[in-house]
């Protein structure tokens, strides 16, 4: 893939990055600015999930930052135990919010209708966060979008879980998917709603 050579806003990356991100939406949105990367993935051994536990009347705000500094050592600790050829690591966490309720990903069916009846002609939050380390720096942005959703019926809702497309996402739902037809409004960053905040990702590999 391309590297984006520094003119004018342009991104100059000399070697690459390590994503820290099983989302195949990072993958893309990475790959759409020319950033090279080499996955950096947790292995079965390591409790990857209670990472994102959250902590009882946390903010969500408070939650995606600390959830991403909490990945982003993780994976710096990855990189070191593997004793990997040292580079920038980078990951993301996204979190959607209705108030000061987060609404994570679906468990199952059942979840997931309840997630999305929750959001039904509602104006929530997505928030993500993302955080870059290199040797001992860190720096971390986050991006807070509105979305607001048209009223669904419940046949629409029951088709959208049975698509299969709501899991694994934060709110039960993908931007980039089915759900879009369901999304009467966006305030704010497009790429961040879908899992990486581009801007801010690419200003903080510049930073480096």
């Amino acid at each position: 893939m391309p590297t984006i050579l520094t003119t004018e806003n342009k991104l100059a990356m000399k070697d690459f990055v390590y994503l820290a991100s099983q989302s195949p939406r990072r993958k893309q949105l990475l790959e759409q600015i020319g950033v090279r990367y080499e996955l950096l993935l947790a292995t079965p051994d390591e409790d990857a999930e209670s990472l994102e536990r959250e902590i009882p009347g946390e903010a969500p705000l408070t939650y995606v930052k600390r959830v991403t500094q909490l990945k982003l050592e993780a994976a710096v600790k990855r990189m070191q135990a593997r004793g990997l050829k040292p580079a920038p690591v980078l990951c993301a966490d996204t979190t959607v919010a209705l108030g000061r309720v987060i609404l994570g990903k679906p468990e199952n069916e059942q979840d997931a209708m309840r997630i999305l009846k929750t959001l039904s002609g509602q104006t929530h939050r997505v928030l993500t966060a993302v955080a870059v380390a290199s040797g001992r720096r860190r720096d971390l942005s986050v991006s807070v979008s509105k979305v607001t959703f048209a009223p669904m019926k419940l046949s629409e809702i029951k088709a959208y879980v049975a698509s299969g497309e709501p899991f694994g996402k934060a709110g039960a739902y993908g931007v980039q998917g089915m759900a879009a037809a369901y999304i009467s409004e966006i305030q704010g960053s497009y790429t961040g709603i879908m899992g990486l905040p581009l801007f801010e990702t690419a200003e903080l590999l510049k930073n480096i």
